[in-house]
């Protein structure tokens, strides 16, 4: 087996691994767990499910794509969430890299659609690579548990044993989610790559201020909100 480099252990700009915010929340999220494989499942749930998905979020400030930022904002589209979850399973010592897909989600709001300009192709969707007794394995935290009872989809859940991805199908046998295509997995976010690769998938809708949109995906049961409106000037969707 070839060494893992250091660099999947390391903190990057984005990866912030050594904030006090970060290493709280890995912490916590593992408990008493032991191996790689318990610290990565509880860490998995744990970002799954205390960060609202919400694809109305994304944003062109790079400080909005920190984990320790994800973490005060309680909600992100699925590039930060997968960057949180990247960063926390660095901080517990597992080797963590950022890994990108475009998909083609069936699961959408009429709003979202819109938004969108009327695709249901979503690029750059970000998942997390670990590397978990001696083996690379995909996963995706970006839909909680609760966002997906709406939708009738079951949660991923990941066992540290096999890949995380998003369910091609709901639960009565509608078609949800298609990979169509891989970006590769990088050692941090490249977010000037995929900033540009959304303004020219989407146009203006990126960087223009939008009216907040009401919907499945924003209708969170909590007092929870975005912060301070730092997104409202840069509204796009990507992924699921």
């Amino acid at each position: 087996m070839s060494q893992i480099p250091e660099s999947f252990l390391e903190a990057t700009e984005f990866l912030d691994i050594e904030h006090e915010a970060v290493r709280t929340f890995a912490a916590a999220s593992i408990g008493d767990a032991r191996t790689d494989r318990d610290k990565a499942k509880r860490l998995f749930a744990a970002v799954r499910d205390q960060v609202w998905y919400d694809p109305y979020t994304v944003s062109d400030d790079p400080a909005h794509y920190r984990a320790s930022f994800v973490l005060q904002a309680g909600r992100a589209y699925c590039v930060p969430k997968a960057v949180l979850l990247t960063a926390v399973c660095r901080a517990a010592g597992i080797p963590a890299r950022l890994g990108f897909a475009d998909v083609r989600n069936h699961l959408q709001t009429e709003a979202l659609r819109a938004r969108m300009g009327g695709t249901d192709l979503f690029v750059y969707h970000g998942y997390s690579s670990l590397h978990i007794d001696g083996r690379w394995l995909k996963a995706t935290p970006a839909f909680n548990t609760e966002l997906c009872a709406r939708f009738g989809v079951p949660p991923v859940e990941f066992d540290g044993e096999h890949d995380a991805l998003m369910h091609a199908f709901t639960a009565d046998g509608t078609q949800h989610m298609e990979y169509v295509r891989e970006r590769g997995v990088f050692d941090d976010l490249p977010l000037v790559t995929i900033l540009a690769e959304l303004r020219d998938t989407y146009g203006p809708m990126v960087d223009t201020s939008a009216h907040p949109v009401d919907d499945a995906f924003t209708d969170q049961p909590t007092s929870q909100t975005r912060p301070g409106g730092a997104f409202r000037g840069s509204h796009s969707s990507q992924e699921a």
